[in-house]
């Protein structure tokens, strides 16, 4: 199985960012790439919380996931390290069976440069999604999470 990671430095300290990580209200802001919206279904924010999110594009692409416009997954959170890590186990709702099958992602936090160290490594990409075209997603929404906490 594929994975991807990449990291991002957020002039923040790591309690503000762990919080927007786990924050149904600071994810719909955050949890987007480019030309997508995030809408939180459901997010238990504890070890074991099940959460539902789908990202929806903004323009008609017929590129989604799940229906033609939207990227629906759910999941559970396996593991919650206060301003330190989260881990979170992730599955597409899809009918595409190269879409199918649980992947992990682990971010960690650590103290760096007077903000944060964001480090992403997401583990077990189905075979129809490209390492390439994750890490691109996810360094919009990191860049998206930055400027949600370094504004506040």
């Amino acid at each position: 199985m594929a994975s991807s990671r990449l990291a991002r430095h957020i002039r923040a300290p790591r309690s503000r960012v762990y919080q927007a990580l786990i924050d149904p209200d600071a994810i719909k802001k955050w949890d987007a790439p480019d030309g997508m919206t995030c809408e939180v279904h459901e997010f238990e924010a504890r070890e074991g919380g099940r959460f539902r999110i789908s990202l929806k594009y903004e323009e008609p692409t017929g590129a989604g996931k799940t229906t033609s416009q939207t990227d629906t997954y759910h999941g559970y959170i396996a593991r919650l390290v206060p301003d330190e890590m989260v881990v979170e186990v992730i599955e597409f709702e899809t009918t595409d069976p190269s879409l199918q099958g649980q992947m992990t992602t682990t971010i960690t936090l650590s103290d760096k440069d007077g903000g944060t160290l964001v480090e992403a490594a997401h583990e077990n990409l189905p075979p129809g999604l490209s390492p390439a075209d994750n890490e691109l997603g996810w360094r919009m929404a990191l860049d998206n999470l930055a400027a949600l906490v370094e504004a506040a």
